[in-house]
Order: C-alpha cells, then structure tokens, then sequence
C-alpha cells in the first residue's frame, strides 16, 4: 500500500517557527522570590545582629541562590526580592555587605534595602 505524500507548506512552517522563536520568554526570571526566601532564611538571625560568623547553614544558602540565579533576569529577580525582604528585617549593614564574603562567595549585589538592583546584572567579582 503507497502511502500518500503529504504536502508541505515551508512558508507557513517558517512563519510558525518564527513566531514561536519570538513569542519564546527570552529572559524572564526562572527563581521564586519564595526560592531566594528559602536559601537566605538560615542568615536572617546573623543579618539581625550583626555579629559573629554567619552559621554553615547560611553560608550554604548562599551558595545555593549564587547557583540558582545564573541569568540576569535571576539576578535581579533575587536582588529585587532581598531588598523587600531586607525592609523588613533591617539587616545589620556590615553584616549583610560583607555576608557573601564572609562565606566565601561572590553575589553581584548586597543585602540590603537600598541596593540599586539595575546594577546586579553585572559579572560578580570573582572571589
């Protein structure tokens, strides 16, 4: 039995992945204000006092949101969620600036509720 040819229609076929390249999120944050919230909750009593090292727990957080936010939109999707939740918390500011470094980690912005998160889309400085 011959099966019958279909026939192709390449222009329709390009318009159609040309809209779906398009229409595609291109840059749209993949991490959850929650997900930053969740990696950053072991820290909030060390960023309150201001004082001591910050526990392991924290520092792996860190680590865990310097991994997760990987693009740009990530990036400032978490800074934008940090500095809201930095307005409520009230982090110590030696603290929450040297946080990062203090675990050993680059993030390209601060904790804080003053952080101009246009500027998180820069490389972080390699530790």
């Amino acid at each position: 039995m011959k099966h019958p040819k279909v026939a192709t229609n390449q222009p329709t076929a390009a318009v159609v992945l040309l809209l779906m390249l398009l229409l595609a999120p291109g840059s749209e944050a993949t991490i959850a204000c929650s997900d930053v919230v969740k990696y950053l909750r072991p820290c909030v009593s060390y960023l309150e006092k201001g004082t001591g090292k910050p526990p392991a727990a924290c520092c792996s957080g860190v680590s865990g949101l310097a991994s997760a936010a990987s693009t740009s939109a990530d990036k400032k999707a978490a800074c934008e969620c940090i500095k809201t939740a930095a307005q409520k918390i009230n982090p110590n500011a030696q603290a929450a600036q040297t946080l990062p470094s203090d675990c050993g980690i680059s993030l390209p912005f601060t904790v804080s509720p003053n952080v101009d998160c246009s500027k998180c889309l820069l490389p972080p400085l390699s530790s």
